[in-house]
């Protein structure tokens, strides 16, 4: 099954996003404000999720239209083909946000588009009423500028939880922006890196993780793991096992973190056990 895939980033840093969906074997790719699409099959969603440091999520783009009036809203969403995704019992449930655009009223919006899901589900199943005990399909939707663009997303919990940082400090940087702005400096794994003021060490650690070559969700676990009937768990275990194969944790490495409180320093090195890579 071929996807048209998105994932949103910190503005500014598009080009390095794209750089990654490059390498792990995103096509068509499309760079706009905020967010990189492009192409890829089952293989290149879980990839994604597991292998880009620099993205937020990855969402399955479903479509792409215009919407000035809830009439028009209706009849967009109804429109997308959902029951490919989504089964007669499974969960789906609708956010966003709408920005400069007629249609103002999140709830509302919400409203609408569950309906327009609904409406499409009954003439699809010919049941009235849909249980939702069962996989969970979160529906995401943005309307800027009176554009709608809805998508499916397949992370679950924004990809800058690693799932290494279980202490933090008080104004902690994200994992994908610390990633994104090692990234955008001249490091090189062979050269070294100080962070005088460390905190919960995700400078380092992520340093750490770019030099071995780690990918960085391949310790945690994503919504789309549970969509059996759409993407066999032998591609996520594959996945699995393509990126341990890929790690090169017998490097040697100069990466340092300092911080004045020794609490921060503690929490920094427990992290960077969880996240094994320590002995970087």
């Amino acid at each position: 099954m071929t996807f048209r895939l998105t994932a949103p980033c910190h503005f500014g840093l598009e080009k390095t996003l794209s750089f990654e969906v490059r390498r792990i074997g995103g096509e068509d790719i499309a760079v706009s404000d905020g967010r990189v699409t492009f192409t890829g099959d089952e293989r290149v969603l879980i990839r994604a999720n597991m292998c880009l440091s620099t993205a937020e999520r990855v969402g399955i783009l479903l479509s792409e239209f215009r919407a000035r009036t809830f009439e028009e809203l209706f009849q967009g969403i109804k429109a997308i083909p959902i029951e490919k995704y989504v089964g007669k019992f499974d969960r789906f449930p609708i956010k966003g946000f709408s920005l400069n655009s007629k249609l103002t009223s999140v709830p509302a919006c919400q409203k609408i588009i569950k309906k327009a899901m609904v409406e499409r589900m009954k003439s699809v199943y010919k049941i009235g009423y849909f249980q939702e005990t069962e996989a969970l399909f979160q529906f995401r939707f943005s309307i800027m500028k009176d554009n709608v663009t809805m998508t499916l997303d397949t992370s679950g919990e924004g990809l800058h939880k690693r799932g290494y940082r279980k202490l933090t400090a008080k104004a902690p940087i994200t994992e994908t922006l610390a990633a994104a702005l090692i990234m955008l400096t001249p490091w090189k794994k062979d050269r070294i890196l100080v962070d005088p003021f460390c905190g919960s060490g995700t400078f380092p650690i992520e340093a750490a993780m770019i030099a071995a070559n780690m990918a960085p969700g391949m310790n945690r676990e994503f919504v789309a793991e549970d969509w059996k009937n759409m993407i066999p768990r032998k591609l996520w275990y594959n996945a699995v096992e393509e990126a341990n194969d890929l790690i090169q944790d017998d490097i040697e490495t100069d990466i340092q973190g300092y911080d004045i409180d020794p609490d921060m320093v503690k929490a920094a090195r427990e992290n960077a056990r969880e996240a094994g890579v320590d002995h970087l």
